[in-house]
């Protein structure tokens, strides 16, 4: 048994399993959340960028979420393996999955971004970068700098989710906010001083993903409970059948994303040029910028939420390896109260200050047109809130508990055929505002799914069958 084990997890009151784990990984997405938000904001009240360089942020954004939608996979999926393993004393599964997990995040970092260097135009085309002139022109300089960070995002995020299995979720949440921070600093020297424009937001974000693969490599050189070896390094296709399942989940709430923002870009595109008022050349790009700000709100309250039940994976897997049911359907019922609580305060935010939200994003320098498509994206959009933070945290649940076929079924449900779907047939009949339905039809359809999980999930926790299928 190693010197450092993690038992405590079978035997520490799951409140405060839950607290201890769950607030570093919710800094934890949210600081990598805030990169990009960040970016907009200072882009957003740079006067020679504005609304121009704002939709060319939301362009480029759903393109990062690809490598994070990756890393997640292999992170994530390693994370609850690696609690299993633990759990079950299987030490030689734990540290074999992590080397795997290494070498298959780097090989995959860089063939993504070769494919984004040699197709950045396409790529960008297909986003609905082409909205205007001056936004494809942004889109392009911001691509290019952030696609050249690519390899060390990928690692820090990968990596965030394997230190907090290793028992460390505090030093895998200083990682991610040392890199924010820098970020930070970095990005109004750049944009505001040396007026490098979208490169400079871009050079700034990638300077703090750096320091963040940095740290991580450090930390993997001294892990704890799980010490590699020379041949956790060689690649294993019994092992990483078993991990990358248990990823699926994470890579499908994040993929997701990027095919509902190229839906929604593209239905923008069309639909906006109908308009009245936004078919004009000098509005065009204001729908595009405010969809991708709302986005954003969103994707703050979602990581919230993720981050909450991603915390408790090392739990929960640890508790299931031990055979304590007991305290997996404890964690459950708090886990699924807490989510709501926080989509309801969300929501509020949402409903109630939605002006104060958007004047964040430079809406004093833009045209009342601006503001008001704004504030009905704000209300419209996000309506539904507490059911997406409790869709969340179900689908995450039943990932920990290694059910990994129902939990991606039961996301690509949601993600894709709700959210892509919805995003393409309702602009159909409502034009833009069709757009903005979108989130809340699904939501609520897919709560429906989400009530029937969750007796299931409860009824099986009441039984050892979890351990069996874990």
């Amino acid at each position: 048994m190693e010197q450092n084990s993690n038992s405590f997890l079978e035997t520490e009151p799951i409140g405060r399993l839950m607290t201890k784990y769950s607030v570093p990984c919710i800094i934890s997405l949210l600081v990598a959340a805030l990169y990009n938000i960040v970016d907009q904001i200072f882009i957003a009240n740079a006067s020679y960028l504005g609304s121009y360089g704002n939709a060319a942020n939301t362009v480029v954004y759903p393109l990062t979420i690809v490598a994070l939608a990756i890393a997640v996979m292999i992170g994530d999926g390693c994370c609850a393996f690696v609690s299993i393993s633990l759990g079950a004393k299987e030490t030689e599964n734990a540290h074999k999955s992590i080397g795997n997990s290494i070498v298959l995040c780097i090989a995959a970092s860089i063939i993504l971004t070769a494919i984004y260097l040699l197709f950045s135009d396409q790529i960008l085309t297909m986003f609905g970068g082409r909205v205007n002139e001056e936004t494809f022109m942004h889109a392009q300089e911001y691509f290019f700098w952030i696609t050249v960070g690519i390899p060390f995002y990928m690692f820090g995020q990968a990596m965030n989710p394997i230190i907090r299995s290793d028992g460390s979720p505090k030093f895998a949440m200083v990682a991610t906010v040392a890199g924010a921070i820098t970020n930070v600093i970095l990005d109004p020297i750049f944009i505001y001083i040396f007026k490098w424009g979208m490169m400079g937001a871009a050079v700034a974000t990638v300077a703090g993903q750096i320091l963040t693969a940095v740290l991580s490599i450090w930390y993997i050189r001294h892990m704890k409970a799980v010490k590699l070896q020379k041949n956790s390094f060689n690649l294993n296709g019994r092992i990483i059948k078993r991990f990358i399942p248990l990823g699926i989940c994470s890579f499908l709430s994040q993929i997701s994303l990027v095919f509902a923002m190229a839906a929604i870009n593209n239905m923008i595109q069309k639909y906006g040029a109908l308009d009245e008022i936004f078919g004009q050349s000098q509005y065009a790009q204001i729908p595009m910028a405010v969809v991708g700000i709302v986005m954003k709100f969103f994707q703050i309250v979602i990581s919230i939420a993720v981050g909450m039940s991603a915390g408790c994976i090392p739990i929960v897997g640890y508790n299931i390896g031990a055979g304590r049911n007991d305290r997996a359907k404890k964690l459950f019922s708090m886990l699924l109260v807490s989510e709501f609580i926080v989509g309801a305060v969300a929501l509020i935010f949402a409903e109630l200050l939605p002006q104060q939200l958007i004047n964040i994003f430079g809406a004093a320098n833009e045209s009342i047109y601006y503001t008001e498509f704004a504030i009905k994206s704000f209300r419209t959009y996000l309506c539904l809130m507490p059911l997406a933070c409790v869709n969340k945290a179900t689908f995450i649940y039943l990932q920990s508990l290694g059910r990994a076929l129902l939990s991606t079924l039961l996301s690509m449900v949601r993600e894709i055929v709700f959210g892509v779907g919805f995003a393409l047939l309702l602009p159909v009949f409502f034009g833009l505002d069709g757009v903005l339905y979108s989130m809340p039809v699904s939501d609520v359809l897919t709560f429906i799914m989400s009530i029937i999980v969750i007796r299931y999930t409860y009824k099986t926790l009441s039984t050892n069958k979890v351990k069996e299928a874990a």
